[in-house]
């Protein structure tokens, strides 16, 4: 707390308050040519390409990618998926967590830095920024100047620009929902529903605030990541670090300046690399949480070395261990045990999809009775089977049983007929010759096939129960 200011934020000499906190000042990031940028300009148009053209993409009569949420279905080119299959989706999350993990250990933030979608659309806001008020020296100079027509013009047309683009981002995300080219012909005639109108704007609102006005200040105050990326970092992570012992002591001078002579290092203190940062962060101070990775300091310090004629990397990705000890281990045990689990859950995953059967079958038995006798004298047990078909066409199937000597299965039809996305509810019977019974409870196996697909096909075990055997 400032000594001068009381905590009620009254001065004690009885003045005008005084605040607690200075107003951040907004940032503008210098421009920035280089690899990383190419990297970083390449990465915004291919996330934000797939973002925009994927729900266009037509798989069949179909969106390629839709998740239909009233119909239970979530549509994955020629996949489908079913509430059933959440397990496929919570390992997609620890797999991506542990990606999150691996590449925060191996290189820091590049997620940040690249591919976080906080990053790649403040990009775009900042260079439709750029276009309409200028470079960045044109920016502050408009923003410090009074209010005039030019001005307001200005503002207007790039709020206009960033609304249009964030509502179209509103637009696009309902698309993953509500099929995008009824969501357009819905748009045309003025007649969106409530709750479509309400998440284009909502979203549309978020894009806006977050990349628009808020920037920077998310990834430093809202983003958790920015708070423990320390725990994955050790002294062998790639980090973005200012080279102090090459670039010490810091001052200006001539291009043709002899440094010895004049006890400098090679930074010349043009503050282009705190220019460039878009968390307004000063490299030279070290490793800070706010530095997302974007690596734009090391492009725009190595294009001033190449002006002055030294040597590129006084900004660079390198390694503590590297920077004290001239050592690099990069590649190190923890690096291959991520990798290796990485490659176990991927290989899993996949096998485990390109495998799936679209199809389940699930046995409730009849609980008011354990087991009942027939007539003539066998035991018999009630089933009620709930039959899902999980794929995109018609299917027939015939069910066996299978597990007891002298098994008999007990149904109206040979054949099933379930529909596309059908739940089907089959009671059945199951008998057989207490002669046959080895223990009170036993186990059976339920098989479903398809009649008009042979691979087609699932098992499910149960339980028959009957009377203790003599």
């Amino acid at each position: 707390m400032n000594s001068q200011t009381k905590p009620d934020g009254i001065s004690p000499t009885g003045g005008e308050p005084t605040s607690f906190y200075a107003k951040a000042e907004k940032i503008h990031p210098r421009e920035v040519s280089g690899r990383y940028a190419r990297l970083r300009v390449l990465a915004v148009l291919a996330l934000l390409g797939l973002y925009y053209i994927l729900p266009w993409v037509s798989w069949g009569e179909r969106q390629a990618v839709l998740f239909d949420l009233p119909a239970r279905k979530f549509y994955i080119f020629g996949l489908t998926f079913w509430p059933q299959d959440f397990f496929y989706l919570a390992i997609l999350l620890i797999i991506a967590a542990l990606s999150l993990f691996f590449f925060t250990a191996l290189a820091g933030r590049l997620w940040c830095g690249f591919a976080c979608p906080q990053t790649v659309w403040t990009e775009v806001f900042i260079w439709i920024e750029r276009l309409v008020e200028g470079r960045r020296n044109q920016r502050i100079k408009l923003d410090k100047a009074a209010w005039s027509g030019h001005k307001l013009w200005l503002k207007v047309l790039k709020h206009g620009i960033w609304i249009t683009f964030a509502l179209y981002t509103g637009f696009t995300f309902v698309g993953y929902f509500t099929p995008v080219k009824e969501l357009t012909a819905e748009l045309t005639r003025f007649s969106l529903g409530p709750w479509e109108t309400f998440w284009v704007l909502f979203y549309g609102f978020a894009t806006y605030g977050n990349a628009g006005w808020m920037r920077e200040q998310v990834c430093i105050y809202m983003c958790p990541y920015a708070r423990f990326q320390s725990a994955m970092f050790d002294k062998d992570t790639l980090i973005i670090s200012y080279d102090s012992a090459r670039g010490e002591p810091r001052g200006s001078r001539r291009k043709d300046a002899d440094l010895k002579a004049a006890g400098l290092g090679d930074c010349v203190d043009c503050k282009a690399c705190v220019q460039a940062c878009p968390t307004g962060i000063d490299i030279r101070n070290g490793l800070q949480y706010q530095c997302i990775g974007c690596a734009a300091c090391i492009d725009v310090c190595d294009e001033i070395m190449d002006k002055m004629g030294y040597e590129p990397g006084l900004v660079r990705y390198t390694t503590e261990n590297a920077l004290e000890h001239q050592q690099t281990h990069v590649l190190r045990p923890r690096m291959f045990v991520y990798a290796g689990i990485l490659l176990l859950l991927v290989s899993g995953l996949s096998y485990a999809v390109l495998t799936r059967t679209p199809l389940e079958l699930g046995i409730i038995r009849d609980r008011n009775s354990l087991y009942r006798e027939t007539g003539n004298g066998l035991i018999e047990n009630v089933y009620t089977l709930k039959l899902l078909n999980m794929d995109e066409a018609d299917h027939r199937y015939t069910l066996s049983v299978t597990g007891l000597p002298g098994i008999e299965l007990v149904q109206d039809a040979e054949e099933i007929s379930v529909p596309s996305g059908a739940v089907l509810n089959l009671p059945i019977s199951v008998r057989i010759d207490p002669e046959d019974l080895r223990t009170s409870s036993s186990e059976i196996e339920f098989q479903l096939q398809s009649a008009d697909q042979p691979g087609l096909k699932t098992r499910s075990k149960a339980r028959f129960i009957g009377p203790a055997p003599r």
